[in-house]
């Protein structure tokens, strides 16, 4: 009866964390992993030792890591500087203080004025802005495969 409380419990937080990855303003990656501690918790870690967790935190942390990269990535394969790399990656940080526009808007501005700082045409600056957007929404079926790994993962060890 607690396993099976257990496994909802963690489910529901899975699908939160799942809908984190397209929804702004929701945490994605640590929700799934705090599903399986909370599971644990209450059922028991018989079959989630702490090189389970090791594992599952690593993902977790490459997850959120992902979006950084992507969007940098993004900016810097539509021609953008060095200078916009770093601003699309400030841009998506401060971005989180705005959400949801600012995922999207934040990392467009951070490349794009870092570019422009760097003394770069307009037109030039605005497309590294356009990738730093592209590279974000690029970074979100690579986020759902990897929490779909996690989630996987999580289930072959509990059965």
């Amino acid at each position: 009866m607690l396993t099976t409380v257990a496994f909802i419990i963690a489910l529901i937080l899975f699908l939160v964390g799942l809908a984190g990855t397209i929804l702004p303003g929701l945490p994605d990656s640590p929700l799934i992993w705090l599903g399986m501690i909370v599971y644990g918790l209450i059922a028991g870690f018989d079959n989630l030792g702490p090189w389970f967790f090791m594992g599952q935190a690593l993902i977790a942390l490459t997850i959120m890591g992902i979006d950084y990269l992507f969007t940098a990535l993004g900016s810097r394969y539509l021609g953008g500087t060095k200078a916009a790399f770093w601003g699309a990656a400030f841009g998506l940080l401060i971005g989180l203080f705005f959400i949801p526009a600012g995922l999207l808007i934040g990392p467009f501005l951070g490349a794009a004025i870092f570019d422009l700082l760097s003394r770069r045409q307009t037109g030039k600056a605005i497309k590294s802005g356009f990738g730093a957007t592209l590279g974000i929404l690029g970074a979100l079926p690579v986020k759902l495969l990897l929490e779909v790994v996690m989630i996987a993962w999580f289930i072959f060890r509990i059965i």
